[in-house]
């Protein structure tokens, strides 16, 4: 039995009950213990702890400043009201505080771990790394500063050094699910599918109700074109998540993909619900609307994605398909010119923009338009018929079947390509050569 009057007899077994997680039987232990000797700061700190493991942030929060106010040398309740405000969003609140308690206890390798992370979020990535090292150095166990680190090199593009973080996550927490996930994320950066895929997988099966893997294994299916897969890991994902704008927008390529209009223009249109800066999605609206033959909606689109990021070459080049497509020429020019500024290794801009040069009879523009798309992407069968009818119109006959014969070769269904030959067969008089494409 316990002595009714002794305060530290029902705070030790508070904390039994705290670490059999019988957290109503720990604050009610911890309560007694106050009631008892109400300067204990002791009692506040661990109840503030169950009253943080039930979700009670109000609770919690109040005996972690009792606790301070009390013992302000007490490094655990400044580290724990220092979490409170990291979940509050309150940064700089949670970074006074961890470095208040790194200041009384400089060996609390917990301390060093939460203010690493608060570091990161603000983008401080030196001073995140160190604190996270320091973390590592103090507690070579703490899976959690490893994985810390991993995210920081990632922040930084540092792909190798964040694979060989999570890495160590992993090996000191073989279910670390949110290691694997992130890993797997840095392998698809270094673009390792199959490293990243297992990675992903593993973090699913560890934790099925984690979205974030979910979108990036579809991510990775949509590249083998394995759509259905991809529509069913981003569809998870929402179900999990349905305020996760990507899976949202993922979906809505995939539904593009597969001329599901109406279902493809509702998940776009719920990604820019959820995020207003999401350029891609008003991208990918903006091409089913273009794909429907709305182009005025698909030039707002565009243009609302160009206000979002002006360097999105994509975007001007989508918006310049759509102007040729209402006749509006100067403007389509003016995107297409754009799109190559901003990115010269894109090749759709250059046949689009050749496109234009031809209608213009600007023949030599236009060739070297298509010579150079087909440079950046020889397996482009459209550049290849384009630049054939322009060698035609240039009367450079064995150029254009070359031209020709080689856009048949990448796309057997080029139906204009086969025209465009038997039209050089006709003006070669090569009548029979030139029936056999008309067929």
């Amino acid at each position: 039995e316990l002595d009714a009057k002794m305060a530290t007899a029902y705070i030790g077994r508070g904390i039994v009950a705290n670490n059999q997680n019988k957290y109503p039987e720990a604050i009610a232990d911890f309560t007694k213990a106050i009631a008892l000797e109400p300067k204990f700061a002791g009692a506040y700190a661990n109840r503030g702890i169950s009253s943080l493991k039930l979700n009670k942030s109000p609770e919690a929060l109040a005996d972690f400043n009792k606790a301070i106010e009390i013992d302000p040398k007490m490094s655990a309740p400044l580290v724990n009201r220092g979490i409170i405000f990291y979940s509050q969003n309150k940064l700089p609140e949670a970074l006074g505080d961890f470095t208040k308690a790194i200041a009384l206890d400089p060996k609390d390798a917990i301390a060093y771990n939460q203010r690493g992370v608060i570091q990161s979020e603000l983008k401080k990535y030196p001073e995140a790394i160190a604190d996270f090292t320091k973390a590592t150095e103090l507690d070579a166990k703490m899976a959690d500063a490893f994985s810390g680190r991993g995210i920081v090199a990632y922040n930084q593009n540092k792909l190798p050094e964040a694979i060989a973080d999570f890495t160590k996550a992993i090996a000191l927490e073989p279910k670390f699910a949110g290691a694997y996930a992130n890993r797997g994320i840095s392998s698809l950066k270094l673009n390792k599918s199959s490293e990243a895929l297992a990675d992903f997988n593993k973090a699913i099966e560890l934790d099925p109700k984690m979205s974030a893997p979910l979108v990036n294994r579809g991510i990775i299916f949509y590249s083998q074109n394995k759509l259905p897969e991809a529509l069913g890991d981003f569809t998870k994902a929402i179900t999990l998540d349905p305020k996760d704008a990507v899976a949202y927008n993922q979906r809505g390529v995939v539904q593009s993909e597969l001329k599901k209009y109406p279902e493809a223009i509702a998940d776009f249109t719920k990604a820019v619900e959820l995020d207003a800066k999401m350029a891609t999605a008003y991208i990918g609206r903006g091409i089913v609307a273009n794909n429907q033959n709305k182009y005025p909606e698909a030039i707002a689109d565009f243009t609302k994605a160009i206000t979002i990021d002006p360097k999105d070459a994509g975007a001007y080049a989508n918006r310049g398909i759509s102007a040729l497509k209402l006749n509006k020429s100067p403007e389509a020019l003016a995107d297409f010119n754009k799109a190559i500024e901003l990115d010269p290794k894109m090749s759709a801009p250059l046949i689009n923009r050749g496109i234009l040069s031809y209608g213009q009879n600007k023949l030599p523009e236009a060739l070297g338009d298509f010579t150079k798309a087909i440079t950046l992407d020889p397996k482009d069968a459209i550049a290849y018929n384009q630049r054939g009818v322009v060698q035609s119109e240039l009367k450079k006959y064995p150029e254009a079947i070359a031209d020709f014969t080689k856009a048949v070769e990448l796309d057997a269904k080029m139906a204009t390509a086969y025209i465009g030959r038997g039209i050089v067969a006709n003006n070669q008089n090569k009548y029979p050569e030139a029936i056999t494409d008309f067929t």
